[in-house]
């Protein structure tokens, strides 16, 4: 079984559009853009969940990479952040070793 060209997320955005609008049903714009209505209420859901974005990139994509990013920045900050206090022990725990540093001054 051959499987239909995959509608451009432009067209998604108007069919998912003109069925919110009520100008048609899922099921008219299943047949006018030769997909299944599975297709078209999942499009639909996709679009009310996340936009756009959603559509264009289906069920993985901006969201979930965007999520990812978040994540590593949040670690990368409490990582920064755990240097910083240590490099301030070092600091302090060697001026009292040390003296005071020539650049403390």
């Amino acid at each position: 079984m051959v499987r239909p060209p995959s509608v451009p997320p432009e067209e998604k955005v108007r069919i998912v559009l003109s069925i919110l609008a009520g100008e048609m049903t899922v099921a008219e714009a299943a047949r006018r853009a030769k997909v299944s209505e599975q297709s078209v209420g999942n499009g639909k859901r996709r679009f009310l969940e996340s936009g756009r974005s959603g559509l264009a990139a289906g069920k993985t994509g901006p969201v979930s990479r965007e999520h990812q990013v978040e994540v590593q920045v949040a670690d990368l900050t409490q990582v920064l952040g755990e240097a910083a206090v240590e490099l301030r022990v070092c600091e302090k725990s060697a001026e009292g070793r040390l003296g005071p540093s020539r650049t403390s001054r």
